[in-house]
């Protein structure tokens, strides 16, 4: 029996062109082109100007301007930064819609003497670029109480730790120099515009917005995973535009504009109320007060504050009626400066009222209620001019006879008089008291 033949596996030829592609495939991927960076829309650049302190209607302007870019597939948002801060919360609201933009969003500190101040830097630190023009300042971010001072204990180290760290986190995420953003937190440091640049804490600086959308093309930002190269040679430059309503809300979240219609709407109703009746300075008073009382809904009022300076109105009320030989008014004054000081629990600049603003109404405050407080006093002291008192002193004539008493003709009525002397019909006589309907009068001539 001859030996059977052994023969090799056969491998189909399916088998083998994936086994070869298999192999090949790192290969293939190491060859293969890297993903061309996306670009941004070569649209319009939108320009949104924010020179105001941070607050709730700063806040959704920007995230208005930057929805609208995302919206219109704008080449990038640019937000032309002044302002010396602001509300915490308001900047987080900024920081977290730059963050979440689908256009680049470029914050420019502008123009020359503007300032990027404690709220500012953050929102300076969250943009994909930043940039700053010749003769600016950013930093001095350090977070302090509502009086202006350093918050004390541990509750103070968690405050510059957390915003230590939000800080950090964003000028990590853009690549800036976060050893110099963390100390313009816990150090107040501040920048001058060369300083932040050669601290690599912006990106630019730029003497104008041409040059600035100029030096921008070709850069590319790093959107989540997706890389975005900005596109703004030839751009339109667009402003956003800010309806009338919103300029409105933007004044009247003004603290020093806020305070002024408390104190204007509080003086018209005060007025109103010494004077029924004028109708004008009534209906001015409860606009002005009702315009106030937006300012108050925003901005971080102290109720203490605002209840002092009703406490001081009331005052102001109670020397009209009660003679207090002016302790009243004092008393009314120190409610209203004190309460004025108090108003506002922040320690920006930006958001508390002026002391001049404050000396100006308390002292025309004072001004007002001593003269009307004088008035009142004044027409006190004035003879009685109506009913039977108002009599006293008049001159009349003798109607009949008066021996002891008889009739008198005063003011217009015939009136019973008794007279101490004989007085003859005709004769004129003066009237010296009014006792029960009855006249005491005296010849004319016997009066000194």
């Amino acid at each position: 029996m001859s030996p059977k033949s052994i023969s090799s596996p056969q491998i189909s030829r399916p088998a083998a062109l994936a086994f070869l592609f298999l192999i090949l495939l790192p290969l293939l991927l190491g060859f293969a082109p890297a993903a061309a960076p996306k670009v941004s829309g070569t649209g319009e650049v939108l320009v949104v100007r924010v020179k105001s302190a941070i607050h709730p209607v700063s806040a959704e302007l920007i995230q208005d301007a930057i929805a609208e870019a995302d919206r219109t597939g704008a080449a990038a948002v640019v937000i032309e930064l002044d302002t010396a801060g602001g509300l915490m919360t308001s900047t987080r609201d900024i920081t977290t819609a730059i963050l979440g933009s689908k256009t680049p969003v470029v914050v420019y500190v502008a123009p020359g003497g503007a300032q990027a101040g404690s709220a500012g830097f953050y929102i300076l630190m969250s943009a994909d670029v930043a940039a700053m023009t010749p003769g600016s300042n950013a930093g001095a971010a350090h977070p302090v109480d509502g009086s202006g001072e350093d918050i004390p204990g541990n509750m103070g180290k968690k405050v510059e730790q957390d915003a230590a760290a939000n800080v950090r986190s964003l000028a990590l995420r853009n690549g800036r120099n976060v050893k110099l953003a963390e100390e313009a937190v816990l150090q107040s440091r501040s920048f001058s515009a060369q300083e932040a640049l050669d601290g690599k804490l912006i990106d630019f600086v730029a003497p104008s917005l041409p040059t600035l959308l100029k030096a921008l093309e070709g850069r590319t930002i790093q959107r989540g995973e997706a890389v975005v190269t900005v596109r703004t040679a030839g751009a339109e430059v667009r402003r956003f535009k800010v309806s009338p309503m919103r300029e409105l809300l933007g004044v009247l979240a003004d603290p020093n504009i806020t305070y002024l219609l408390l104190g204007l709407g509080s003086l018209g109703l005060f007025f109103e109320l010494m004077h029924p009746g004028a109708v004008l300075p009534g209906v001015v008073g409860a606009i002005c007060l009702v315009l106030g009382f937006y300012g108050v809904s925003v901005l971080p009022v102290n109720y203490a504050g605002l209840a002092l300076l009703f406490l001081a109105i009331l005052f102001f009320i109670l020397e009209i009626k009660v003679t207090s030989y002016g302790m009243l008014t004092v008393a009314g004054v120190i409610c209203l400066v004190l309460g004025s000081l108090m108003l506002f629990k922040t320690p920006e600049p930006a958001l508390r009222v002026s002391v001049e603003l404050i000396a100006m109404l308390a002292t025309f405050s004072l001004l007002v209620v001593g003269f009307l407080a004088f008035m009142a006093l004044r027409a006190q002291r004035l003879p009685v001019s109506t009913g039977l008192e108002g009599l006293v002193g008049e001159i009349g004539t003798a109607r009949t006879p008066l021996n002891l008493r008889g009739k008198v003709f005063v003011h217009g009525e015939i009136w019973d008089a008794v007279a101490e002397d004989p007085v003859a019909a005709g004769e004129p006589v003066q009237v010296m008291a009014a006792r029960n309907l009855t006249l005491a009068v005296r010849r004319r001539d016997s009066v000194a």
